[in-house]
């Protein structure tokens, strides 16, 4: 039996690409905050740390300067790891004209699962900031007080739940922190990262014109000095109801490179005649320099 043109799959396939992006109500990209985002050309990047130089010393009147060298570190390396799903509406469904409905939910659905995997592959790398073997390139996990350096372990954990001296004393932590060699960094908090049974808390403890939770006519000096000028970000896929995070400007700090953007393909197979669609995504997170936040998993 010869099928008319007008009933052919192909004909009655349009692009499901419009459908892609639509669904009912989405939180916003979240991983955003907890990230930066750059481009990669290849199945892996790499970054190196370097040690830089310790304090000058003094020279002598008639002697030589002193020459030092910065070594290397250790190695931070992103593998990309590619998510791929899609789904199928078969020929009878094609030629029953029945590809507009379905097509329309499954392409919304898929869409939203991609972009779930995403928000959630990113969170993972805060919810396992203490976890055993998810550890970075100086062989620690994100959140520890056993960095190791040149002059000592360093620590970017606090022990404590959300409240204002927790973060006042996370804010402290930040100012005194050091380089591989012990010198002195400007290193600044930024953003405020929590889950959402934290919100609230957050608000009140940073936006407060006058201190929380006392009787006391003290002014907010979290708010009155600027603390975390980017805000408080909520994180719905946050697993740990007490972890609290606080990104820096630290440059090398939390890293999330994109090998391939994703993108939605379709086309017919020949011997069932169904039509299928699929979407991928090639990516990575991780950290390069533990400086790029600075947390509380919660007591």
């Amino acid at each position: 039996m010869t099928i008319s043109t007008g009933n052919h799959p192909k004909a009655m396939w349009p692009g499901v690409k419009a459908w892609f992006g639509l669904g009912y109500g989405e939180h916003a990209e979240e991983f955003t905050d907890l990230f930066d985002t750059m481009n990669s050309t290849q199945a892996w990047e790499e970054d190196v740390a370097s040690s830089g130089f310790p304090l000058a010393p003094v020279k002598r009147e008639g002697k030589s300067t002193t020459y030092a060298d910065t070594k290397q570190l250790y190695t931070s390396r992103y593998t990309h790891v590619a998510y791929s799903l899609g789904f199928i509406v078969t020929f009878e469904e094609l030629i029953n004209n029945l590809y507009p409905k379905l097509a329309s939910g499954r392409a919304k659905s898929l869409g939203f699962s991609m972009r779930q995997t995403k928000e959630n592959v990113a969170a993972n790398v805060y919810n396992r900031a203490v976890t055993s073997g998810y550890t970075g390139g100086d062989g620690v996990v994100l959140l520890s007080a056993s960095h190791p350096s040149s002059v000592g372990n360093q620590s970017n954990i606090q022990s404590a739940d959300i409240s204002e001296v927790a973060l006042e004393d996370l804010i402290i932590q930040i100012m005194g922190a050091v380089n591989d060699q012990g010198l002195k960094i400007g290193l600044m908090a930024e953003s405020l990262h929590l889950h959402r049974n934290d919100w609230f808390e957050a608000n009140r403890i940073l936006k407060s014109t006058l201190q929380a939770k006392t009787g006391d006519n003290t002014v907010n000096v979290l708010r009155m000095t600027g603390e975390f000028p980017k805000g408080i970000k909520l994180n719905h896929y946050f697993t740990d109801p007490d972890a609290f995070f606080a990104r820096t400007n630290c440059p090398e700090g939390m890293k999330h490179y994109q090998r391939y953007k994703i993108d939605l393909e379709q086309d017919n197979d020949f011997d069932t005649k169904n039509a299928k669609a699929s979407s991928y995504d090639y990516y990575s997170f991780g950290w390069s320099d533990w400086r790029g936040v600075y947390g509380s998993m919660g007591v």
